[in-house]
């Protein structure tokens, strides 16, 4: 309990500060925030609350200058770990909006919200995507269309890939997986299935440091169609899913053995 209120506390603060400080550009324009002043100000915000949740990044590969950045998705923390990596904005669910705390952090960072129940809506987000990606901002996306507990690589839903295909931007596969200590990330960090965002976030105040590995491929520019689009990127993370996957299971091994050894002496 105590954990959870101190780190609440920290949490708060940063918070507080990285939305004064949103506040601060805002008035000091005099105008609206540009996507890409809105995708700069939410990489300094998403820094700032990671460390606030004892969370780090590590990652493998580049973030590309430009163009579509399609990943896994397994929590919230996975926009707060691609944006601190490097200045993108995102495509998610209508319902972020009004998430506590997170829905504003969403909104001031340029998000692209889409209405799942409405089919006409895709086009609407299609179009903002494709403008965004035009005009040179990175936009992530997660065409699983969902969460998941990360046991494995859901079907991709081609729709919103058609916005790439139509700007003739490159088109990257990224991956992200997460450890934490003294306790499963399965439950403690992804959210999915028929969790509640405060139950589970209070519930992730209370444990302990959270590893995040991202994994970026290489950029992809010979996708013509969103069928195609949707398959071969499909594999690209799902082979990035399997590094991860392998590397953790290494590191699970390799600090097994340490901890018999260290036992036995």
């Amino acid at each position: 309990m105590k954990k959870r209120i101190r780190r609440g506390a920290i949490f708060a603060r940063a918070i507080h500060k990285s939305f004064r400080e949103f506040a601060r550009r805002k008035k000091s324009n005099r105008r609206a925030p540009t996507l890409q002043e809105r995708a700069d100000w939410l990489t300094q915000a998403c820094r700032g609350v990671l460390a606030s949740l004892d969370a780090r990044v590590t990652v493998n590969g580049r973030m590309p200058p430009s163009g579509l950045i399609v990943s896994n998705h397994l929590s919230y923390l996975d926009i707060l770990c691609y944006s601190a990596i490097a200045p993108c904005i995102f495509v998610s669910k209508a319902e972020v909006r009004g998430w506590p705390v997170f829905g504003r952090l969403a909104t001031n960072g340029g998000t692209i919200y889409v209405d799942r129940k409405s089919k006409a809506d895709a086009h609407r987000v299609a179009a903002e995507i494709e403008s965004a990606l035009r005009a040179g901002t990175r936009v992530v996306l997660f065409p699983e269309g969902t969460s998941s507990g990360g046991d494995s690589i859901l079907p991709f839903h081609a729709p919103l890939l058609e916005a790439a295909v139509r700007a003739a931007v490159p088109i990257t596969p990224a991956c992200v997986g997460y450890e934490i200590k003294g306790g499963d990330a399965r439950t403690d960090v992804c959210y999915w299935g028929e969790m509640t965002f405060a139950t589970h976030f209070l519930g992730l105040l209370g444990k302990g440091k959270i590893h995040a590995s991202v994994r970026i491929g290489n950029p992809r520019t010979d996708l013509t169609d969103r069928k195609t689009a949707a398959r071969v990127l499909h594999d690209d993370v799902e082979q990035l899913h399997g590094e991860i996957s392998g590397h953790s299971k290494a590191l699970g091994s390799e600090r097994s053995q340490r901890a018999k050894q260290e036992h036995r002496v």
